[in-house]
């Protein structure tokens, strides 16, 4: 076992789970200095070393040391068009 891995923290990280994810970031390579991140969306693969979770944006991959905080969350609201069911 790596100073990596953390056995038992957060098992719900699995494949079609949605999640969101507190992540640190290097500061140096962000566009305003953040020193954090969070990533939300589902899950679409996983390993001891990653998490992979799709977006809005595309898919992000995640490094596990660097995961602060995960969260499992509902699913989106569902979107209406606006006309009433007219």
């Amino acid at each position: 076992m790596t100073s990596e891995t953390r056995p038992g923290w957060a098992p719900f990280l699995e494949v079609g789970r949605r999640v969101t994810l507190r992540h640190a970031i290097d500061p140096a390579t962000a566009p305003r200095g953040e020193r954090m991140s969070d990533v939300l969306g589902t899950i679409t693969a996983t390993d001891e070393r990653s998490v992979t979770v799709m977006t809005r944006r595309g898919e992000m991959r995640v490094p596990r040391p660097l995961v602060i905080a995960a969260k499992e969350v509902p699913p989106p609201p569902e979107r209406h068009d606006g006309s009433g069911g007219r």
